[in-house]
């Protein structure tokens, strides 16, 4: 049975100001736990923080400098032993193929993939600090359902989804010998900031709000993999499952002319 969220539990949230992240915020503190939230811009944190002073510690930082990390690192432990970090900080920016630039892919890679595995290298030492006491420890990863399918338009976004989930499994692997869970969440399409730019029909849309109970209820109940919503995420696992040449003509069916444009879960 799972040990998660079951008493009042230290929590930090990355993405905090914004989207998924805020509402995860909003429902742990509702559920009593003690919060450090981290985004890029102060100003949404403190708004935050006001919903419960006492509980909530803001760290502005920006997740792809570790300058800016490691000034942080000490605050994941304000209110004790930390029990759980939740990184869902990330960008998505759409690259337009007849305007084909790396740079779409690199600011993908940078804040999704990189950003993630900085804040993983403050996140452990402290979660290993945790399991020491013989505490529950848990690091979570929020990706995205993205990762099972090549959406045209994605190459930047896709990639590093797919990165992330295989950067989840393989700490799964290594640290499961020290009890630290390891949990992939793989979203379909949420309403947040980040989706009311796209200028594509979105199957299967669910609140954010409506995200964060599926997260917290899927951390509470044990599960390392948490994707939703279940119809939309088994027609990719499915689609997964075709032969590549089939896949591919799919993909390729479903491709059209299309802009570039950026928005960041703060």
């Amino acid at each position: 049975m799972s040990e998660r969220l079951d008493t009042v539990s230290n929590i930090w949230v990355t993405g905090a100001s914004s989207g998924i992240g805020e509402c995860v915020t909003r429902a742990l503190v509702r559920g009593g736990h003690t919060l450090v939230v981290t985004g890029r811009r102060p100003e949404p944190l403190e708004q935050i923080k006001a919903l419960a002073p006492e509980r909530i510690t803001p760290a502005a930082a920006d997740t792809t400098s570790k300058d800016d990390l490691q000034s942080i690192a000490p605050a994941l432990e304000f209110h004790g032993d930390l029990n759980m970090a939740i990184l869902n900080a990330g960008t998505c920016e759409y690259l337009d193929i007849a305007n084909y630039s790396s740079d779409v892919i690199e600011k993908n890679i940078q804040t999704n993939v990189i950003g993630t595995a900085r804040c993983v290298e403050i996140a452990l030492p402290a979660l290993r600090r945790t399991r020491a006491k013989g505490l529950p420890a848990t690091l979570v990863i929020v990706g995205s359902s993205a990762w099972w399918f090549p959406f045209a338009r994605a190459e930047g976004y896709g990639a590093s989804k797919a990165a992330l989930a295989y950067f989840a499994h393989s700490l799964r692997a290594d640290l499961a010998a020290e009890g630290i869970d390891v949990v992939l969440v793989s979203p379909g399409f949420v309403k947040t900031p980040l989706t009311e730019r796209n200028d594509f029909p979105m199957p299967f849309l669910v609140t954010a709000e409506n995200a964060a109970e599926r997260i917290i209820s899927g951390l509470a109940k044990g599960h390392n993999e948490i994707a939703f919503p279940k119809r939309f995420t088994w027609i990719l696992k499915c689609l997964s499952a075709l032969p590549q040449s089939l896949i591919d003509r799919m993909a390729a069916s479903m491709a059209r002319k299309g802009s570039s444009e950026q928005e960041t879960k703060e």
